[in-house]
């Protein structure tokens, strides 16, 4: 008798933004393509939010290329985004020790905008002597990913889509650029990373944007859409990526310490909303809350599976573990850090990645190996 070939399971991949901490989830998309994604497991979409969205970006075009190994752009990107000379090590510590002292309270703070002539003669004079690559972030974008061959594929459907989130600056609202709808544009992903008082607005056609963590950091919910996927490409599992902490050990009392656990709250609040509102979906699908019929619409046949961390009640079956850092790397980390361009700091968070993703995938195996 023949063996039966199983499906492979359909994955989609949602990675959230943190500056330059998401180094995080370059190694754990490295580790990831390197252990089964895209032979093992099928990638049906990709989504991001800010450095998540460059990630998941730069992975994106690796799969469309067909490169091996698919990952190599993306490692490429951080080794090049990394202060290298000692010029820009310099650099990059004064700036990085500076924000510390004003965020502890010890300096002044004085507000500028990005976009001020102040501010932007400032950077053209201490930049001096850097790697153009080193400060112009548009460009290093374009240097790995060539956004004139995507506008000639135009929308593509296949998998994997790729979803990059923003926050339009007039309305509030979360926009989301999907690779099925549209080709993607390089202003796509800079709207993405512009926070706003490192980077100005981004205005595409007659909006302005600003980074997607004030909308949905990432925008999970979009991946099981299939107005947006494509009916064929709804996940069987969706895997996060995380950055900010959900927990804390202390109630911060300083200046710096409130600032940072704001931030890392201020990062997963839409998050947690959508998980919420995926859990309860679940729940209903798993009660046979809905006519069959009525879940053919969507193209909905079973749950999908989030992240175990957020569960309720680990023993849904539809519940898997999230990739995120060990707890005691989350604890030597900073809000100023997620600006740390360090050869140190790079290299250990994308080492942290690779190990994430691979007692993720360990995990995984062991739990499915007992259903």
């Amino acid at each position: 008798m023949a063996e039966t070939r199983l499906r492979k399971p359909k994955v989609a991949i949602a990675c959230q933004g943190g500056g330059s901490q998401t180094a995080f989830t370059a190694g754990v998309l490295k580790a990831l393509a390197e252990r089964g994604v895209g032979n093992e497991f099928d990638l049906v979409s990709i989504n991001g939010t800010s450095g998540g969205a460059v990630c998941a970006a730069l992975m994106w075009f690796g799969f469309w290329k067909r490169e091996r190994p698919v990952w190599g752009r993306l490692m490429e990107f951080w080794k090049e985004n990394t202060a290298q000379h000692w010029v820009e090590q310099t650099f990059n510590n004064a700036v990085l020790q500076t924000l510390r002292l004003v965020n502890s309270g010890i300096l002044p703070a004085f507000q500028l905008s990005p976009s001020s002539p102040i501010v932007q003669s400032w950077l053209s004079l201490a930049t001096l002597g850097h790697r153009p690559s080193f400060m112009d972030f548009p460009g290093l974008l374009s240097r790995f990913i060539n956004f004139d061959e995507i506008a000639a594929w135009g929308p593509r459907t296949e998998r994997p889509v790729l979803i990059v989130g923003a926050a339009n600056v007039a309305t509030g609202k979360l926009a989301k650029f999907v690779s099925s709808k549209e080709a993607i544009r390089l202003e796509h992903i800079l709207a993405s990373c512009a926070v706003p008082n490192i980077f100005p607005a981004v205005r595409i056609d007659d909006h302005a944007y600003w980074d997607g963590l004030f909308s949905d950091n990432p925008p999970v919910e979009e991946l099981i859409r299939p107005r947006s996927v494509g009916p064929d490409n709804v996940p069987d599992e969706i895997w996060l990526i995380k950055i900010n902490p959900i927990a804390t050990d202390s109630v911060p009392d300083r200046a710096n310490t409130i600032l940072d656990r704001r931030n890392q709250m201020e990062g997963n609040i839409s998050l947690f909303h959508q998980l919420d509102h995926l859990e309860l979906l679940n729940d209903m699908i798993l009660a046979d809350a809905f006519r069959p019929e009525f879940l053919a619409q969507f193209h909905i046949q079973a749950p999908i599976r989030v992240p175990k961390s957020f569960s309720t009640d680990p023993d849904k079956p539809y519940h898997i573990p999230c990739i995120e850092m060990p707890l005691e790397v989350q604890a030597t980390l900073d809000y100023e850090g997620k600006i740390d361009r360090s050869p140190r700091n790079m290299d250990l968070l994308i080492a942290q990645g690779e190990s994430a993703a691979e007692t993720f995938l360990r995990d995984r195996a062991a739990a499915v190996a007992t259903k």
